[in-house]
């Protein structure tokens, strides 16, 4: 559903989530998101997108559906549409991937036998207490740390706006897409300005 006057974003690209800002836990994020209407996510997640978009569309603006038929230069085109599925927010607790080198911690595990295994279980008890002992491992995640399968993209600057597990869109799609700005344009709602990050 876009905006009256407002044509399908990017290279075509599929809608794969759509927030409903208003149903979010305030007190659990840790980026300033819009108090209200949807941001809609367009993107690949089935091979390396060309272009993404990140639109917000306000709550109360007129909307209507496209067709995901199109033509380009003569030849007819279909953008990919996935079967809708509904996602709940449950507010979690995300990890720096590099804490286990974070000097105190490090000092930590240097400091006596067995460290590691006290650390690893004072992880798991904090993930319980914060997630009622609950295991989201395909999920979409807005805010927090990135939990990625290579490199983290949010770094220095950089924040993660939303983490999109392919197979929380698509059963059959084992990627994971990143999607991180400065916590400024995030506020600004600049979503121009943002890049993202296909890992497989």
């Amino acid at each position: 559903m876009l905006p009256d006057g407002v044509d399908w974003p990017g290279e075509r690209d599929p809608l794969v989530l759509t927030i409903d800002c208003a149903a979010l836990p305030r007190e659990a994020l840790d980026i300033e998101l819009p108090p209200d209407g949807n941001l809609l996510f367009f993107t690949e997640i089935e091979y390396e997108p060309e272009s993404s978009v990140v639109l917000h569309v306000p709550a109360g603006v007129p909307t209507k559906e496209r067709s995901a038929a199109y033509e380009l230069d003569g030849e007819p085109g279909q953008v990919r549409v996935y079967e809708p599925g509904d996602l709940y927010p449950v507010p979690g607790l995300t990890v720096s991937p590099d804490w286990h080198d974070a000097p105190a911690t490090s000092a930590f595990l240097e400091s006596g036998p067995d460290r590691e295994d006290i650390l690893n279980a004072f992880e798991e008890a904090v993930r319980d207490a914060v997630a009622g002992g609950a295991r989201h491992g395909i999920d979409v995640r807005l805010g927090g740390f990135s939990s990625p399968w290579q490199s983290a993209p949010d770094e220095g600057d950089l924040v993660l706006l939303a983490q999109i597990h392919g197979q929380s869109i698509d059963s059959e799609v084992f990627t994971q897409t990143l999607i991180v700005g400065t916590r400024e344009d995030i506020a600004r709602r600049r979503y121009e300005r943002l890049e993202f990050e296909q890992q497989v």
